[in-house]
C-alpha cells in the first residue's frame, strides 16, 4: 500500500513541476513582449513629442512677443 502512495506523491510532484514550468514560460513570454517596442506606441509617442515641441516653440514666440511689447510700452512711458 505504501508503494501506491509514493507513486501518487511522485505523480503529484511531477504535475506541480510541469505547472510551475508552464507558469514560468508564460511569465517570460509576457515580460519579453512588454520589453519589445510597439510600433503604434512608438508612433504615438513621437507624435505627442512633436506636438509638445511645437507648443513649446509657440509659447516661446509668444513670450518673446510679450517681452518686446512690454519693453516698447515701458520706453514709451518714459
Amino acid at each position: 500500500m505504501n508503494h501506491y502512495y509514493s507513486i501518487i506523491a511522485l505523480d503529484i510532484a511531477r504535475d506541480r513541476a510541469a505547472e510551475a514550468a508552464r507558469d514560468r514560460r508564460a511569465h517570460l513570454m509576457t515580460t519579453m513582449a512588454a520589453d519589445r517596442p510597439n510600433i503604434v506606441r512608438r508612433g504615438l509617442a513621437n507624435g505627442l513629442a512633436l506636438v509638445s515641441r511645437g507648443s513649446a516653440a509657440a509659447a516661446r514666440r509668444l513670450d518673446d512677443g510679450r517681452a518686446d511689447d512690454l519693453q516698447q510700452a515701458l520706453t514709451a512711458a518714459k
